[in-house]
């Protein structure tokens, strides 16, 4: 089968975010199939962007064919983004006979996180009389509208939203990263015998190559561990959206032989920093972000395991995030303060389960945990690890959606 992937910001493990189009289409090539990933040049969630000289530039990237399309650059998400996502989609329309006469996909998947690459995937499986199918990352324009406060009569927001009707309406295959969108999008005008569910997931051959993490961090976690007997850790990307900030809270009352430990990068890294001092916090630590393959062994190092999001009415549809699963994979238990559609530490049975932005409830799970004898804290980590390799292993999740479009 030929697979044809547009996905804006698809990235690998050596340039960055986002990686599950670069897992997917390993596993598919390994299963036999012919993958290309059409993606710009250009994102803001990479760590490193692709050297490009044409408007379309083929490279073959880890056995990968990815075709890079040349786009403005951008930061942020203010204008510029929206003139780079019209340069992408506009190249790839333009081109799109050029694209079913060269790749002749059997399935096209429009899967760029924001809906206006449906109606370039739909035009080319037209031409090369294939399927045509929307991966759905969140819900487009409902999460500008929902957590960015955008007014539903905006001009971007319109055009985002005749691009979502337009896929239910056209689409033979929608495939929902999330697990409870049903009803919205029923609502929106979707035949529900389309919709399917492929979550997130993890490769197992990129978490065993568990790179050895790096000696300043692994320094500073040492020295922490002198000095307490229990570390409670995050990791990842350092917003507002995260709820680190009731973390800091929980912090005054934790438990004084726990130490809180924040690993990342992000806008409130230094709002955070200040707090530390200011607050005289001598139980919470921030360390610099590490590689994505340092991650396993980072965790390694941990005792618990916190995830933390503010409310949004928006996560009534469910969440599916790669912190969950790593979290998971890394066999620990996890405090999880997220109020969502699902919740995957019930489901797992891997760890506490408490409201989000509540710092009292933090405090309560910690001291719980401490006081658990080391057998049942195993179990929770490896009930974590098996629901993980059960239900998010990319070998797993791209069968499933190899057979959802061979049905």
């Amino acid at each position: 089968m030929n697979i044809l992937v547009i996905n804006h910001y698809a990235g690998s493990p050596d340039l960055g975010m986002e990686f599950r189009p670069y897992f997917m289409a390993k596993e598919w090539i390994a299963m036999g199939h012919d993958v290309t990933i059409l993606a710009s040049n250009q994102s803001h969630i990479r760590a490193h962007q692709p050297e490009v000289k044409k408007d379309f530039e083929e490279v073959i990237l880890d056995g990968i064919r990815y075709v890079w399309v040349k786009t403005r650059p951008y930061e942020g998400n203010g204008v510029k983004r929206v003139l780079n996502i019209f340069d992408f989609v506009r190249k790839i329309y333009s081109r799109s006979k050029q694209i079913s006469k060269q790749y002749q996909p059997d399935i096209v998947i429009a899967s760029s996180t924001y809906t206006s690459d449906n109606y370039a995937a739909r035009r080319i499986a037209k031409l090369a009389k294939a399927k045509y199918a929307y991966e759905v990352h969140d819900l487009w324009p409902l999460s500008p509208i929902e957590l960015g406060g955008m007014s539903r009569k905006h001009p971007f927001i319109m055009a985002m939203q005749h691009a979502e009707d337009f896929a239910y309406r056209h689409s033979d295959i929608i495939i929902s990263m999330l697990p409870k969108t049903q009803d919205y999008m029923k609502s929106r005008g979707l035949d529900l015998k389309k919709w399917h569910y492929v979550p997130n997931g993890f490769s197992v051959e990129n978490w065993n190559k568990r790179q050895k993490l790096n000696p300043k961090t692994r320094k500073s976690i040492t020295e922490i561990k002198t000095k307490f007997s229990k570390i409670l850790a995050y990791t990842g990307t350092l917003g507002l959206a995260n709820a680190l900030d009731t973390l800091l809270d929980a912090c005054h009352k934790i438990d004084s032989s726990v130490a809180v430990v924040i690993v990342g990068k992000g806008p409130e890294k230094e709002v955070l920093e200040r707090r530390i001092e200011k607050e005289n916090l001598s139980n919470c630590f921030i360390l610099d972000s590490v590689t994505k393959n340092e991650i396993p062994e980072l965790l390694s190092l941990f005792d618990f395991l916190f995830i933390g999001l503010k409310y949004q009415p928006l996560f009534r549809f469910g969440i599916s995030p790669n912190k969950m699963i790593d979290y998971m994979m890394a066999a620990k238990p996890v405090i999880q303060s997220i109020d969502a559609g699902n919740n995957m530490v019930e489901d797992a049975q891997c760890g506490i389960s408490i409201q989000p932005e509540d710092s009292a409830a933090i405090v309560k799970a910690v001291a719980h945990l401490i006081q658990l004898p080391e057998t049942d804290l195993l179990k929770l980590g490896k009930n974590g690890r098996r629901f993980a390799e059960q239900h998010h292993d990319y070998r797993f999740l791209a069968k499933k959606f190899i057979d959802i479009i061979s049905e």
